[in-house]
């Protein structure tokens, strides 16, 4: 038997004082995907650059195709074996080059033959669909597009291990699909071994193997089916009514229970589906005062996700997954005041137009999402919205205020976390808070209550005195998010709050959001890459192109790509690539890779439930299931967008 691709040992990294990695361990297989999960800091990117012979390491063994990688000469032997992107957008590629240009750059670079070096080009500028766009410098690219242009150099001289340090991360659901379709088409071509880092735990099921990893630790490691077996219990989705009472109710008995849109979706471990309906049924009858019912309706239950797996093994380690606001606030009254109006809002820049009549309405106390795919238009709306970017033509209103002559105005009355800037790094946590009140104008008094709710409402009881930029990501996100809320906004503006964060830290996030709309009636104006946080969302508005081209609750875009499109089918085989072919030439043309099955949209589900097996083991593939699966709104944004873009290059 060859020797693994790749095999850690006890490896240890530190940082002055700090230990980013202790004592890890893993083995990777040839040809193997093998997937590194876990939040911002927990030793990922440190491990992944000292095997691809970047960064020195303080102890252990880290082996490579039989190399002990312990000095740069060692490093050097199998470098030209090695491809590695590192995290992100763009960070490997060089700005004032074309895509061709950076292309060539890598391949003369890595010594590929001028011959070898067209051919592999075009194949792969192909297979990204970046073979249009040669010419175009890569500063002028999407997030997606660099990504992808990342992968082609980092692929051009056919390496035998490619090391992937978040290649999604920052990237719209539509390229992250396509890069995922890409690297299996080449592993499974090629033979190629990957060491992929995510924090979409949606991914791991495109891993053969998963290592979870914490705090420089591994938590745990297996295939995403085994890892998934270690902390059985219940997935369920339902309704209940009124919202804003069962959640509170139902976290104080299931801590992993969190608010989607208007659907509760509840982790009960260790029972089955019976015994988590008998469950929930008895919480929320023995928690309601007499005078109130609460009623419970479309009940769904299924297996847990990893990412259930993965926050019961932290909250097993002590992590916590509250946050100090009052369960027992009263509901804000519902209301039909529109607190965010856009009218045609358009914006050109050049012969440019970034966004192009954009027009929607966001109640008070509604969590209204802003989808898109990078360079869609969803932040210069805000901009525009906000009074920071002037319209070309169009009007809106924010908080009763017109965004046009407000100026002031609407800065007082909204709350805005911008992408890219919200706090000052190199303050503390509670001069960060102190700075936004004033500058926000609150009185020393009304200054220290509101520092007080921060601190409480962000888990930051203990960090009062850290710098804001040494904070952990998912705080540092919540201490953003506090510092736009210090003056009690009604409208409150984020722009892709929580890129990065780890899932507890997001469910912390998305239960503040759920409270300030449901309990204190703020309006809630959200844009995201994580199609999971648009389950979140009341209401959806779908953005290409700078234009609107979907607006409607989550469940309602659901039930319309159902009834255009069919139900999802999930196939499970042993070659999924050669199935995806397979499949799109019988006739199939929404069929999409998801790790080891394979996805497609049906409209005679049940009839082709029975035949396809038939159809695929006569290519010489071999089913192991073909089931129903519920739409999620990744499926929904990849097949309204990737139809938009197939009509887009259709026409003249």
């Amino acid at each position: 038997m060859s020797a693994p691709a790749i095999r850690v040992e006890d490896f240890i990294k530190r940082y002055g004082k700090r230990v980013a990695a202790d004592g890890l361990a893993l083995t990777v297989q040839r040809g193997e995907i093998y997937g590194l999960v876990g939040a911002d800091g927990a030793g990922k990117s440190s491990l992944m650059k000292s095997v691809a012979g970047v960064l020195a390491h303080d102890g252990g063994t880290v082996e490579v195709f039989g190399t002990v990688i312990d000095s740069e000469r060692a490093a050097e032997k199998v470098k030209q074996r090695i491809g590695f992107l590192p995290q992100g957008l763009g960070l490997n590629l060089y700005p004032d080059l074309s895509i061709e240009e950076n292309v060539d750059f890598f391949g003369r670079l890595r010594g590929v033959p001028g011959a070898k070096l067209a051919e592999r080009k075009n194949m792969l500028l192909g297979m990204t669909r970046l073979d249009a766009f040669r010419s175009r410098p890569m500063r002028q690219l999407s997030g997606g597009m660099k990504q992808k242009l990342g992968l082609v150099c980092t692929l051009i001289h056919e390496p035998e291990l490619v090391i992937l340090d978040e290649p999604t991360t920052g990237v719209d659901p539509v390229s992250r699909r396509d890069f995922w379709a890409i690297l299996g088409k080449l592993l499974e071509e090629k033979g190629i071994t990957a060491l992929v880092s995510t924090a979409y735990l949606d991914e791991a099921d495109r891993f053969h193997r998963v290592s979870l990893f914490h705090e420089g630790k591994v938590m745990g490691e297996g295939t995403p089916a085994e890892l998934i077996a270690r902390v059985p219990g219940t997935l369920a989705l339902f309704r209940a009514e009124p919202q804003a009472d069962a959640l509170p109710r139902l976290k104080a008995q299931f801590p992993q229970t969190e608010a989607m849109g208007a659907w509760l979706r509840v982790f009960a471990e260790g029972l089955d589906a019976a015994q988590a309906r008998a469950a929930v049924d008895t919480c929320l009858a023995a928690s309601a005062p007499a005078d109130t019912t609460i009623h419970l309706s479309d009940w769904f239950a299924r297996e847990p996700e990893l990412e259930d797996v993965f926050v019961a093994m932290l909250r097993q380690r002590g992590a916590r997954l509250n946050t100090s606001l009052p369960a027992d606030a009263p509901a804000a009254a519902p209301t039909s005041t529109l607190a965010i109006e856009a009218t045609g809002l358009t914006r050109v820049f050049g012969d440019f137009r970034a966004a192009d009549a954009v027009s929607f309405a966001v109640p008070q106390g509604e969590i209204f999402g802003l989808l898109g795919a990078n360079g869609a238009g969803k932040t210069t709306v805000i901009k525009m919205l906000t009074g920071i970017l002037k319209p070309s033509s169009g009007a809106g209103r924010v908080a009763g205020a017109d965004m046009r002559s407000a100026g002031l105005a609407i800065k007082e009355r909204i709350g805005y976390m911008s992408q890219a800037f919200s706090l000052y790094h190199d303050l503390s946590v509670v001069e960060n808070i102190r700075l936004y009140a004033g500058i926000y104008g609150l009185d020393d008094r009304r200054a220290r209550q509101r520092s007080d709710w921060v601190i409480g409402m962000a888990g930051l009881a203990g960090f009062e005195n850290d710098a804001a930029g040494r904070l952990p990501m998912g705080l540092r996100q919540r201490l953003a998010l506090g510092c736009a809320l210090v003056h009690e906004p009604r409208v409150l503006f984020l722009d892709e709050p929580t890129s990065g964060v780890d899932p507890i830290g997001r469910r912390m996030f998305w239960d503040i959001l759920f409270h300030l709309s449901r309990r204190e009636g703020v309006a809630i104006l959200v844009t995201t890459h994580y199609m999971s946080e648009a389950e979140h969302c009341d209401h959806l508005a779908l953005m290409f192109a700078g234009r609107v081209v979907a607006d409607a609750s989550p469940e309602a875009m659901k039930q319309a790509l159902i009834a255009s499109a069919g139900q999802l089918l999930e196939l499970r085989v042993d070659r999924p690539v050669p199935a995806q072919n397979a499949l799109r030439d019988a006739g199939f043309a929404n069929v999409a890779l998801h790790g080891r099955a394979v996805h497609l949209l049906s409209r005679e589900a049940d009839t082709d439930r029975e035949r396809l097996p038939a159809l695929l083991d006569k290519a010489g593939i071999a089913v192991q299931s073909v089931g129903l699966r519920p739409l999620s709104m990744e499926d929904v944004f990849v097949q309204r967008i990737t139809a938009l873009e197939d009509a887009g290059r259709r026409s003249p």
